[in-house]
C-alpha cells in the first residue's frame, strides 16, 4: 500500500482504529529517535533555545487554579 493511498484511507476508519494507528506510529517514531544518533543540528538548536527561555523563566504562566479562582473573582 502507497503513502498515498494509506493517507486516503485515514479518514475512512474509525475513531478506535485511527487511535490504534497513532499508537503504534508513535511506538515507532519512538524507536527511531531512540535507535539514532545525536540530534541533528537544527534539532540541537531548537533544544538550546528551549533550554534558554526555560532557564530565563522557569515557572511561566500561572497555575490553572489560580486563574479559574481570578476569572470567577472578576465575574462577581
Amino acid at each position: 500500500m502507497s503513502k498515498a493511498q494509506i493517507l486516503k484511507a485515514l479518514p475512512k476508519l474509525g475513531v478506535s482504529d485511527r487511535s490504534q494507528l497513532f499508537a503504534r506510529l508513535a511506538e515507532l517514531h519512538e524507536a527511531d529517535l531512540l535507535d539514532s544518533s545525536a540530534p541533528n543540528a537544527a534539532e540541537r538548536q531548537a533544544l538550546d533555545e528551549a533550554m534558554a527561555e526555560f532557564e530565563r523563566d522557569p515557572c511561566p504562566g500561572e497555575p490553572w487554579r489560580k486563574v479559574f479562582s481570578e476569572i470567577r473573582a472578576s465575574k462577581n
